[in-house]
């Protein structure tokens, strides 16, 4: 395993960490400035951070500072009640792949939704097998397109609260059944993300990481589970400071020849959010070397 405990080289953050910074909204190219004077040398950002500021903009800063990608945030939401509606989200999807091509990331990550209107309070049924089917046969469609652009897709997994309105895909297994199904000959177009957050529970995780492999581990992403957990959204803990043995699930994704960034990702509304954006950005450089 590599040793992360005298600089932080492989270090990405995703663009949600600091979202805010004392509270308030801070826009991508101050994330983007902020990351360059502390050495970070990638990041992951999320789209509608980069259509406010501006694609054209982002993609030159990008290029301008020599940024590395860790993904892209994020394609998916593949469900809906209509024909009309899944055709919106596979068009949608097709931008979000353009887009990762013009930010030169390696792989898209897909969150690819659940019961549609559950995520806006009201599901429009009780179907998550539809809802299942719907997911699968909007990769396969969006395959057709990233294939071309030559975007790799990487399904994410999410813990099993999201499973009404955010994600129908829980597990790892799922999630690499999906691949089996959709890429059977391991080309390389689809993946998967593996986010400790939603996964350490897993009694199955190692398995399932081996049974992946190196061609399949897109993207790595790390951050703590505390608690008690105050709200299973939006209080993820900075690395070290919960109960998942981070270096641990680390120890097995590099065993199979990962060797991308572990990107932090924490969604923190009661702590971090609260913070100034450099404290939060010190504070991950301080510990992807003790924690990660």
């Amino acid at each position: 395993m590599r040793d992360f405990s005298t600089g932080h080289e492989w270090l990405s953050i995703n663009t949600a960490t600091v979202r805010k910074s004392r509270g308030a909204e801070l826009p991508l190219p101050d994330i983007i400035e902020a990351c360059v004077r502390r050495g970070i040398r990638a990041i992951s950002p999320w789209r509608d951070q980069v259509q406010a500021a501006g694609l054209a903009k982002i993609s030159q800063l990008v290029r301008t500072h020599d940024l590395k990608l860790s993904g892209y945030c994020r394609g998916g939401m593949f469900t809906a009640t209509d024909a009309a509606g899944l055709k919106a989200a596979l068009d949608d999807n097709r931008r979000a792949v353009d887009e990762a091509v013009e930010l030169r990331a390696p792989c898209l990550v897909l969150v690819v939704g659940s019961l549609p209107g559950a995520l806006q309070g009201k599901a429009a049924h009780k179907d998550i097998g539809l809802a299942r089917s719907q997911v699968r046969d909007g990769i396969e469609q969006l395959l057709e397109h990233s294939r071309q652009a030559g975007m790799p897709l990487a399904i994410e997994p999410l813990h099993p609260m999201t499973a009404a309105d955010r994600a129908c895909v829980n597990t790892l297994e799922h999630a690499l059944d999906l691949c089996d199904v959709l890429d059977p000959s391991r080309t390389g177009a689809l993946g998967v993300a593996v986010d400790v957050y939603h996964t350490w529970w897993d009694p199955k995780l190692q398995q399932q990481i081996e049974r992946a492999g190196q061609d399949r581990l897109l993207a790595f992403h790390v951050c703590d589970w505390l608690t008690p957990t105050t709200d299973l959204l939006n209080d993820r803990g900075m690395m070290g400071d919960g109960v998942i043995d981070i270096p641990r699930i680390r120890n097995w994704v590099e065993a199979q020849g990962f060797a991308g960034f572990s990107e932090v990702e924490i969604f923190s509304t009661g702590n971090w959010w609260g913070k100034p954006h450099e404290e939060v950005l010190d504070t991950c450089i301080a510990r992807h070397k003790t924690a990660v």
